[in-house]
Formats: structure tokens, C-alpha cells, sequence
């Protein structure tokens, strides 16, 4: 928990409209963060939906400049981790955490933290690509007109469109309907949208599920290019997918115990090690496939 003192420097203890640098295009979002440098810090002891608990024993830490998958079968409880990080459960009924989420060491969840600005520095890509039924161009400019930007939105558009390997294919289309837009451009423009505010964190939800093979490839190739500048946690079913783009990856299960199904951590570690060499017997089962 933070205490008031502490609150005073939290990045998210800002509330919308308050004069606390969020980071961005208002500030350093990188919080004096070395190369090295721990940037979540996750101790989940408990998620629960009501009396559901959806999610038990998840521990593990993100690293700067990496990108990190979260695999396993489903009902597992993948998003539903990847969602605590920037607090998106808080919307569903019910909702009530035990544990911690330190983000740069602050607390999250602490009382004094600001939920809206939290999600305003740690962006989020879904399953689905969801552009709004607008133009190309305020598609991106949508966050930082939210978030009260004041600079050159030209030059931010251009910047976060070539950052998502999209310009070229829309720099003559700014000014029309983003749902022209094939699916994976959709995506696309959809992480541009995102990183336009320099967020330090960029989570994605199966980015790659509801588009073709071929977009899946950008959208792969372009994940390695954004971490030099983004750290970014992924939710993938593909297990060649998290074997191609992640740094570590979280292998979580399914513990039916009691008559329901709670996901947890079974093991955490380097890609390659997780791959070739993994500990747990669960996680040699389902890389080997025998079970999904």
C-alpha cells in the first residue's frame, strides 16, 4: 500500500485533468527505468468475480524492454491476468483482488492510485481489432486529444503510423474511414492508436487471433521492432507464435478442485528453457499437445 507521502510521486496518482505528469507526450514515462529494470511485479494470491476465484498463485516479474507471453489452455485465466495490469477488471461486477501489481514499485491497487490513469499509461490491444467509425487520422489522434495534447498531432500521427508499420499503406487514406481498413490494418492502426501516448507498456489480447496469416507475420515482426521502445506483454494460443516473439513466457492451468476451474502459474522462465527445457510435467504435456 502507498502511503500519502508516496502518492505525492506516483505516476498514476494523478486524477483526469490534474497537473501530475503522466509520462508521454506530457513527460518521461520512463520513470528513470535502466535497461535492466524491473517494470511489473506481479504477487496475485487471489481474483475472484463474486464468489468465483478465477485466478490463484500468479508471481512473477516483467522486465524492461522485453516482450512476455502468457500461454495455456482455455479458461486458464490469461487475460484475465494480462487485464490486471492496467486494470481493466476493475469494470467487471464483482471484481475483488488480493495481492499486489507493482508497476516501477508502485502498487496499482493501492487506494490512492487513479484506475483511468493507469490505463492511460500501460495501452492495450484486443483480440479483435476495434478501430472507431472515424478517420484514420483520429483514430490516433484519439488519445491525445483525450488526454488534452497540445503539440503537433500531424507529427504525432506520422510517428505512431510508421512506429506500426502502417504508413506507407495509409498515408494517402488519413482522411477516410478506418473501417475500410482490412482486418490487419485494423490491428494495426489499433497499436498505432495506442502507442500515439507513448505508453511505457503495451498489453495485447490475442492480437493476432481474428486476422489472416499474413498480417499475423507484420503484426509479429512488428512486436520485435516496437520493443526497443515498448515493453509488452502478450496473450497468445499460438504456441509457435509465443516461441517466435517472446523473451520469457508464463505457462498458467487449470485447477478444477472444489468444482470449479481457477487458473495459477505452473511455471515462468526464459522462452527457450520453457520450450526445450521445461520443469513441470503440465508444461511438457501441453507443448508436446497433449492437451489444449
Amino acid at each position: 500500500m502507498i502511503d500519502e507521502n508516496e502518492a505525492s510521486t506516483s505516476p498514476f496518482s494523478g486524477r483526469p485533468g490534474g497537473s501530475e505528469s503522466m509520462g508521454g507526450q506530457n513527460g518521461s514515462n520512463h520513470n528513470g527505468a535502466g535497461p535492466d529494470a524491473k517494470i511489473f511485479d506481479l504477487d496475485v494470491k487471489a481474483l475472484y468475480y463474486g464468489k468465483f476465484k478465477a485466478v490463484r498463485d500468479i508471481g512473477l516479474s516483467i522486465e524492461k524492454g522485453t516482450i512476455t507471453a502468457f500461454i495455456g489452455p482455455s479458461g486458464c485465466g490469461k487475460s484475465t491476468v494480462l487485464r490486471c495490469l492496467n486494470r481493466m477488471n476493475d469494470l467487471k461486477r464483482g471484481f475483488r483482488f488480493e495481492g499486489h501489481i507493482r508497476y516501477l514499485g508502485k502498487d496499482i491497487y493501492a487506494k490512492s492510485i487513479d484506475p483511468v490513469a493507469v490505463r492511460r499509461t500501460i495501452g492495450m490491444v484486443f483480440q479483435k481489432p476495434n478501430p472507431f467509425a472515424m478517420t484514420v487520422y483520429r483514430n490516433v489522434t484519439y488519445g491525445l486529444r483525450l488526454n488534452g495534447f497540445k503539440g503537433n498531432q500531424q507529427e504525432k500521427v506520422e510517428q505512431a503510423l510508421r512506429a506500426a508499420a502502417l504508413w506507407d499503406e495509409v498515408k494517402d487514406k488519413l482522411h477516410s474511414s478506418a473501417l475500410a481498413l482490412s482486418g490487419g490494418q485494423q490491428q494495426r492502426l489499433c497499436i498505432a492508436r495506442s502507442i500515439a501516448t507513448e505508453p511505457e507498456v503495451l498489453l495485447m489480447d490475442e492480437p493476432c487471433s481474428a486476422i489472416d496469416p499474413v498480417a499475423t507475420r507484420k503484426i509479429e515482426d512488428l512486436m520485435h521492432e516496437l520493443k526497443a521502445n515498448f515493453t509488452i506483454a502478450i496473450v497468445t494460443h499460438n504456441l509457435q507464435q509465443a516461441k517466435r516473439v517472446a523473451d520469457k513466457t508464463a505457462f498458467l492451468y487449470v485447477d478444477t478442485g472444489g468444482g470449479e476451474r481457477t487458473g495459477y502459474l505452473v511455471e515462468f522462465g526464459d522462452t527457450h528453457e520453457i520450450f526445450e527445457n521445461p520443469k513441470e510435467k503440465a508444461t511438457q504435456e501441453y507443448i508436446k499437445g497433449d492437451f489444449s
